[in-house]
């Protein structure tokens, strides 16, 4: 199926409740806008998309919707810059007997590819992360949370990624109190651990995540406003020697839709690319967008 497509601001700041000085800081990056294009199809799944990932140097692509729909895809380009996308395979997220999963069930919202090839989902409402196989849509392998009980059924783990050496981290949409920290949990040996506190700034709300080959995470946040959607995106340096944060791009109301999925990915040049995509919540007066920035430093 053929899908056909329609400053800088910097900031450097504490990312952490202790900071130590010193350390060797990296150049400071700059997001460069390099294209933007509207999804459409006639099919009934395609849409509430909330998390996404790259691979293969940009022209590939998988999406998970929050409506228990898992989508890989070509992505053409012209020059680098996105075109457009074919869908060349798709499926209902499925429990290990064949069952599409139904209601709360499949409220998928966050996406992560571990160096093996293996996917992992989050989801809300029923708070778990699973395996997912994007060709077949089947889940297995439940991981339990233990902040389930902290956060509101619809505010749980958007912001899910992995690292190079493997380990999960996690972050929910719902902070543990009103102006505290967001969590980033990380799994290590089958434990959850606070690997870091993300300081809350604004009405920003995580809800999507991903790692650089350089091991800093990328994370984008979302606020909703009276003339529509805020979208944030902070890149965070965990070095317990010199954590950094950087808010790298803030959109204006109504600037994009409900960006909700970030994939972070390097070009056969070794350029580095953010990808994000929108949640149109199956509502005519939102759309499905692909937004895409080049990293400079």
């Amino acid at each position: 199926m053929q899908i056909r497509s329609r400053r800088r601001l910097i900031r450097l700041s504490a990312a952490f409740a202790l900071i130590l000085c010193g350390g060797t800081a990296w150049a400071e990056p700059v997001l460069r806008l390099t294209g933007s294009i509207t999804l459409q199809s006639v099919a009934p799944w395609f849409g509430g998309w909330s998390a996404i990932e790259v691979t293969d140097g940009g022209t590939r692509m998988i999406a998970l919707s929050d409506r228990g729909h898992v989508m890989r895809a070509q992505m053409q380009r012209q020059n680098g810059h996105l075109k457009g996308i074919t869908v060349t395979r798709d499926a209902p997220l499925r429990d290990p007997a064949g069952r599409p999963l139904i209601k709360q069930q499949k409220d998928a919202e966050g996406l992560a590819i571990a160096a093996d090839g293996s996917v992992y989902a989050s989801f809300e409402h029923c708070h778990r992360i699973m395996r997912i196989d994007p060709d077949t849509g089947e889940i297995s392998g439940r991981i339990d949370l233990p902040f389930t009980r902290d956060v509101g059924s619809n505010a749980g783990v958007e912001a899910l990624s992995i690292n190079a050496q493997g380990m999960l981290y996690a972050v929910a949409e719902q902070a543990p109190a009103r102006g505290a920290p967001f969590l980033l949990y990380a799994l290590r040996s089958g434990n959850w651990q606070v690997a870091a506190k993300i300081p809350q700034r604004g009405p920003f709300v995580p809800v999507g995540a991903d790692f650089d080959p350089k091991g800093r995470l990328w994370l984008l946040e979302r606020a909703a406003t009276l003339l529509g959607f805020r979208s944030r995106i902070r890149l965070f340096d965990l070095s317990p020697e010199a954590p950094r944060e950087y808010t790298l791009m803030t959109s204006r109301p109504a600037q994009f839709d409900n960006l909700e999925g970030l994939g972070v990915w390097t070009d056969d040049a070794g350029n580095l690319h953010v990808t994000v995509i929108s949640d149109d919540n199956f509502l005519r007066i939102q759309k499905t967008q692909i937004v895409e920035y080049l990293v400079d430093e």
